[in-house]
């Protein structure tokens, strides 16, 4: 009985399109799309009251989503696959190991469906397919290239290697910003509980007091009344406008112009522009050298590379490469792509050691990424106290002014 499914997947040009597809299994479904001249991303059952409710605990069949995984579990996932198959072990059975050992049920889940396309006469890459929320369309990519060229277990290790390093890219940049993010909310929390709840309680001492306040403690109990009492539209303000940003930058436009404000932001934007540039040669090298077309990692590497700014250049580039233009002359005309690397990519493209190039600059972004996170951190901690010292003071010192001008008062009386 046929069933439908919802597919997603890319067409020649390089385009993602979605629709359904009437198959009695979700392998004949890719098969149907592929036949169509797409290549699958994500194939499952249509919605419906009866899919619902047939699906397993976990969700729809070759659909299981990125947070079902244990963090680094897909790198290491792929390290010991790249291990077993170099000792000799055949695909088949190391898949099942590591699908058996599997640590959270999600990703097992996931590896039970691959063996089973396997076992059913598919090819790695095309079992990767469908898990499109799990393995990304450069893993399946670069899986597709070791199977071509033969060397599975290395394209695996280069993966693997990859992937630890832009898990370590992450993490660096998960330490740079968890400092000032906690300690700016707490400045803010710490603020706003003086304001609301603390300072208006001081109207009563200070009408009792026979002195004129001075004027940084007027500011600072005007201020206080009016955060007391419009605190609900001063917070709604603040989640709408968090909301309406998080809306825009999911537009084309309003993505374009978050990315390139990123670029240039004081004090972050030079650590931002580094993660971008490190992750662009590493990806675009990591591709050359496991044997995927020039046209199709730039593909990769425009769709990946977490910048629209750095997309819309890497596309450009593409189309020059496309009209048998250089690779390297799109690079010049950008700001982002420091005169170094255009060079270097230059020098590579010449001399046919593009990746190796590229390699190089990844690793020389990846060191400076590590010691301006340790600048930042190093910068922003004491920056930090003085502005939580400066807010805080200022408050205490608008409350205690009154209370000394009056002891002036008495005392000179």
């Amino acid at each position: 009985m046929a069933t439908k499914f919802q597919y997603e997947a890319r067409d020649q040009v390089g385009k993602v399109v979605k629709g359904t597809v009437a198959a009695a299994s979700e392998s004949e479904a890719a098969a149907a799309v592929r036949r169509r001249n797409l290549t699958p991303l994500d194939v499952r059952k249509s919605a419906g009251l009866v899919a619902m409710f047939s699906q397993p605990i976990g969700g729809g069949r070759g659909k299981v989503k990125k947070a079902s995984c244990k963090k680094g579990e897909v790198e290491l996932f792929t390290r010991q696959l790249a291990t077993m198959l170099g000792a000799g072990i055949p695909m088949l059975e190391a898949l099942e190991i590591l699908a058996e050992q599997a640590e959270s049920p999600g990703f097992g889940f996931c590896l039970d469906k691959v063996v089973d396309d396997i076992r059913n006469g598919s090819d790695l890459s095309k079992a990767l397919e469908p898990h499109s929320r799990v393995f990304s369309h450069i893993y399946v990519s670069m899986i597709r290239a070791g199977e071509v060229s033969g060397q599975i277990d290395i394209i695996l290790t280069r993966l693997a290697e990859y992937l630890e390093a832009a898990a370590h890219l992450r993490n660096e940049i998960k330490s740079a910003m968890t400092y000032p993010v906690i300690s700016l909310v707490l400045v803010i929390g710490i603020a706003s509980f003086l304001m609301i709840g603390i300072v208006p309680s001081f109207k009563p001492v200070f009408e009792s007091l026979d002195v004129e306040l001075p004027p940084l403690t007027v500011v600072t109990m005007d201020v206080a009344f009016f955060m007391k009492d419009h605190w609900y539209v001063i917070f709604g303000a603040a989640a709408a406008l968090f909301f309406a940003v998080g809306a825009a930058s999911r537009t084309e436009r309003g993505a374009y112009i978050k990315d390139a404000i990123t670029l240039r932001v004081p004090v972050f934007g030079v650590l931002f522009k580094k993660v971008a540039l490190s992750r662009f040669a590493r990806t675009f090298s990591t591709l050359v050298k496991s044997g995927v077309p020039i046209l199709g990692a730039m593909e990769i590497v425009s769709d990946t590379a977490g910048n629209k700014v750095i997309s819309g250049i890497v596309d450009r580039a593409k189309e020059s490469v496309r009209n048998g233009d250089s690779l390297s002359e799109p690079f010049m005309d950008a700001a982002v792509f420091p005169p170094m690397v255009v060079k270097m990519m230059a020098i590579g493209e010449r001399s046919g050691a593009l990746d190796a190039l590229l390699e190089k600059i990844a690793e020389f972004y990846d060191q400076q990424v590590e010691a301006e996170v340790k600048g930042l951190t190093a910068m922003i901690e004491p920056i930090m106290i003085a502005v939580m010292g400066f807010v805080v003071g200022g408050i205490v010192l608008a409350v205690f002014l009154p209370i000394f001008k009056l002891q002036e008062k008495m005392s000179g009386g």
